[in-house]
């Protein structure tokens, strides 16, 4: 990416929904690109991006509809996607890392997604505030 010293941010509010995906993946993808972010970088932020969308969508609000906020910060040659929803509240880095060392048929369901993200991203941080699931 281009070195600035200016941050600048850019916020969409989305549907927690399925069907957003695509939408969702579209604007973080547009905005990756117009801030000059590699293409090694974009790919791994998009796989990031629609593993926490889907697990807003699914699982955030299981008797209600609701939104996912999603807000990109650009400042020099770090990015950062923020993810904040009104849903149940979850703090997906408390959930214990799965042993990747069992065969696929012995390890429990889930958890792959989040120790996906932790490896990939450089930092990764949750917080709960004013009733709002906040990951960044």
């Amino acid at each position: 990416m281009e070195n600035n010293n200016t941050e600048t941010v850019i916020r969409r509010v989305f549907d927690a929904k399925d069907e957003e995906l695509d939408n969702v993946i579209s604007f973080v993808e547009d905005e990756l690109t117009a801030n000059d972010c590699n293409l090694k970088t974009q790919l791994k932020m998009l796989i990031v991006v629609e593993e926490v969308f889907v697990n807003i969508a699914h699982y955030a609000y299981p008797e209600s509809e609701g939104q996912a906020v999603i807000s990109m910060s650009f400042e020099g040659d770090d990015v950062a996607i923020t993810f904040e929803d009104e849903g149940i509240e979850f703090d997906p880095l408390q959930k214990e890392d799965p042993d990747i060392t069992l065969a696929a048929e012995e390890r429990d369901v889930g958890g792959l997604g989040i120790l996906m993200i932790k490896k990939t991203m450089d930092d990764v941080q949750y917080k709960y505030e004013n009733k709002q699931n906040i990951l960044i």
